[in-house]
């Protein structure tokens, strides 16, 4: 066997370890056996002192409501889980994640996905990835009238999700919305607004038994938003006014194995 052909071989072998590894891992998390492990890692994502305080007096506790809504929706699917996640707090990271590409051609996506992926492992300070662990890169950022923030992701390869939050102890609940939609994009799970960010009906409202554009009360969290009485998307409060519908419920497990699974022990 020649050299070549030798090195084209460990490259193969490494490939297939790394799918092998993606599979196992996406299928750990969504089999819902044990709660969700979700490492929080806090960004001051613009440099400013708001940041920084709210950065600084961050707790575990602070994203406990995307605990209670993930045991809520999971007990309406059929069987509660609780806890549904355990949050682990890590220390302030002072490197930011790269950027997602602004073109948004396939080529360059890919390629971002990878670096991104890489820039995760050096992070970790580990030989090993941690497999079954959803990593949440949450970039903090003072509120400024009239700008908005960044898009937030979640790519289910690698468990990896980069969120941009309001640095205002005010927008916590609405930064959890936000918390929670990229948590199960890394789970397998799709936007359900278009283009205009509205709600997609019937998969992104949170009741479809009402006809299409009529006033919903609660959110889809995939949608993230929902049509009010006065015709207008607005986001909600917070959790308690989002619900798992049936098809975001099918792309995360919560469907009828995840009830037939766990009936009998429960």
């Amino acid at each position: 066997m020649t050299f070549r052909r030798f090195r084209i071989l460990i490259l193969l072998g490494v490939l297939a370890a790394a799918i092998g590894l993606t599979w196992l891992e996406q299928n750990m998390v969504r089999a819902w056996w044990a709660p969700l492990e979700v490492a929080v890692v806090p960004i001051n994502g613009d440099g400013s002192p708001e940041a920084t305080e709210t950065i600084r007096t961050l707790q575990t506790g602070d994203f406990e409501d995307i605990n209670a809504f993930l045991e809520r929706e999971s007990a309406r699917y059929g069987v509660k889980q609780s806890p549904a996640m355990q949050v682990t707090l890590l220390p302030e990271l002072k490197q930011k994640p790269p950027a997602p590409p602004r073109d948004g051609s396939v080529l360059k996506t890919v390629f971002w996905s990878l670096q991104l992926r890489w820039w995760v492992y050096r992070q970790s300070d580990a030989w090993l990835p941690q497999l079954g662990t959803v990593k949440l890169f949450v970039l903090y950022h003072a509120p400024q009238d009239g700008v908005a923030l960044e898009h937030s992701l979640g790519l289910q390869k690698g468990l990896i999700g980069v969120v941009h939050a309001f640095a205002d102890p005010r927008q916590t609940r609405q930064n959890n919305i936000v918390i929670a939609h990229e948590l199960l994009h890394t789970l397998g799970a799709t936007d359900k607004y278009d283009q205009e960010g509205r709600p997609m009906y019937p998969d992104g409202v949170a009741d479809p038994a009402q006809p299409p554009g009529a006033p919903q009360h609660e959110a889809e969290i995939m949608a993230g938003r929902y049509v009010n009485a006065g015709g207008r998307v607005v986001m909600p409060p917070g959790l308690e006014q989002c619900v798992i519908g049936a098809r975001t419920a099918h792309e995360i497990n919560f469907d009828e194995g995840f009830r037939r699974r766990f009936a009998s022990g429960h």
